[in-house]
């Protein structure tokens, strides 16, 4: 995975080498400048591929071969053996837990060793942590607009871009969903001011992707396609009849003969007088199922009004279990598809449904509203001094020096404030009472008394190894869910959110305003 980078990289590469720079200690930082789709969190996702490939890092004889053919014939052959011999057995990261709520400004991802290293990761972790976050916060969203009790599918392979970007949506659209209430071991250990809403979900609870449940172990879902029923005419047409045994025993029943006679009954029932010959044909299956013992599984619905449908679906359907005396029928599950958009949901909502299932395609993986969550990786310090990006435009401009990252808790155990001091900076405790600035209003000093102060990284690469196990992909649903449970209401809501203040202690506060002031 070294090649996966961008050919400036290495040109630069090839400078630091030239001037005798490339093995001095540098640390980097990847964060975010606006919260996606205009709301106040993200998601963190994508950083345990990224800890993966900086395991794996290193240029193959054949990658040291092609980088000699595209880098200009004047660069020295020692480069390249240099290369050869390069790996992150220097290299040490420190980040957030993965499914970790985030947000603007503040590193989710910390990088240190050699310069020359820390550069050439640049890309390589961009690339994997982007979008794995932007389609777990859309995910995220679409959860939140469905509420606890809606199951969603993720169903987007055939609309996503690649079968490399329909895997990552099936992966990470998934992380957050429905989990065990009790957090898994290596998640369960995560300082937490206040346990999780048993009743607040974040993620998808199922993919259509065969392959993304084969690799990731993601539950698989689907329902059936136009075309299947469209390829028969009539029942005539099934060659081979179907014969079903009843679950208590007995022989085999010839299944469609036996759901014509229930469609006999079913069609001289007046519940059925205005509906659609689709549902009185699967109310004549299901009773038929349900005579030799079966139950059916459920309605699809994908055009038209599908919150109104759904309310006449159900109707329907409770109206012929009472009639029949089959108890089951009134919650048998509808689903629903069709370009289902974050609009969509609110209008579920508004006009009230009786809607079990939802299967996001297109809107999900391909995220239009936003397509690129925008995640920088800036030098912060480099040979033990602190360096800073200056510019107009104070979202653009970093905080120099290598940081600490905490989260501040108030009484009623939601985050309040995140904060960065100096690495070197004592921690704050509990009931202290903090002098700080937030980012957009540096000039004005404020003080905070946090309940709760929790660290927000931990160190998971050291000398080229994993220095701590990596969750599975359900501890990172199990603690994206508690994450975001345990936002306020007001920085968590979709629209119009109250903006979530990221602050810097004093004393780099007065760092920030020194390099700024020896810069001009």
């Amino acid at each position: 995975m070294a090649p996966l980078t961008d050919f400036y990289h290495l040109t630069m590469a090839y400078g630091h080498w030239r001037a005798g720079r490339h093995r001095v200690p540098a640390a980097a930082e990847l964060f975010f400048r606006r919260g996606p789709f205009r709301g106040a969190f993200a998601l963190g996702a994508g950083l345990a591929e990224g800890l993966r490939c900086l395991r794996a890092f290193r240029f193959s004889a054949a990658d040291v071969a092609y980088l000699r053919s595209i880098l200009p014939s004047t660069t020295e052959d020692a480069f390249f053996d240099y290369l050869a011999t390069l790996d992150t057995s220097e290299v040490t990261v420190s980040a957030v837990l993965e499914g970790s709520v985030v947000f603007a400004r503040v590193p989710f991802l910390q990088v240190k060793g050699p310069l020359l290293v820390v550069q050439l990761l640049e890309t390589t972790l961009l690339c994997l942590v982007n979008y794995a976050s932007l389609v777990a916060t859309n995910a995220s969203r679409f959860r939140l607009l469905a509420g606890p009790d809606v199951k969603l599918v993720e169903m987007g392979l055939r609309r996503a871009q690649g079968p490399d970007g329909a895997l990552s949506a099936s992966k990470y659209s998934y992380i957050g969903g429905e989990c065990c209430p009790v957090a898994p071991h290596g998640i369960a250990a995560t300082p937490s001011p206040m346990s999780p809403s048993p009743s607040l979900l974040a993620g998808f609870d199922y993919t259509s992707n065969v392959l993304a449940g084969k690799l990731y172990g993601i539950p698989v879902r689907g329902t059936i396609a136009h075309s299947f029923i469209m390829s028969f005419t009539s029942l005539e047409e099934v060659q081979l009849r179907v014969s079903l045994p009843p679950l208590a025993g007995g022989e085999p029943v010839d299944l469609p003969a036996l759901a014509e006679s229930w469609l006999q009954r079913v069609d001289t029932n007046p519940l059925f007088a205005h509906a659609r010959s689709g549902l009185p044909n699967f109310c004549a299956v299901a009773l038929a199922l349900h005579q030799l013992g079966y139950q059916a599984i459920g309605v699809r619905l994908d055009s038209g009004d599908l919150a109104q449908q759904s309310k006449e679906v159900r109707r329907v359907l409770r109206a012929c279990g009472a009639h029949f005396q089959v108890p089951w029928f009134e919650t048998i599950p509808i689903a629903v598809s069709n370009d289902i958009s974050e609009q969509s949901l609110e209008e579920f909502s508004r006009e009230g449904s009786e809607i079990d299932m939802i299967g996001v395609g297109t809107n999900l993986v391909t995220c239009p509203l936003q397509p690129s969550l925008g995640c920088v990786y800036k030098l912060v310090e480099v040979n033990g001094s602190p360096c800073l990006k200056l510019t107009e435009d104070e979202e653009k401009m970093t905080i120099p020096g290598s940081k600490t990252i905490y989260r501040l808790y108030d009484a009623a155990g939601h985050p309040f404030m995140d904060l960065m001091a100096l690495e070197e900076e004592p921690s704050p405790s509990a009931g202290q009472e903090l002098a700080v600035r937030v980012l957009g209003m540096l000039g004005e000093a404020r003080k905070v008394v946090p309940t709760t102060v929790e660290p927000l990284h931990r160190t998971y690469f050291r000398d080229g190894q994993m220095c701590e196990p990596l969750p599975s992909l359900l501890e990172v649903k199990s603690h994206a869910q508690a994450s975001l449970s345990l936002l306020n209401p007001a920085h968590r809501r979709l629209h119009e959110p109250q903006p979530y203040p990221v602050a810097v202690s004093e004393r780099l506060h007065r760092l920030l305003a020194e390099l700024r002031q020896a810069s001009q």
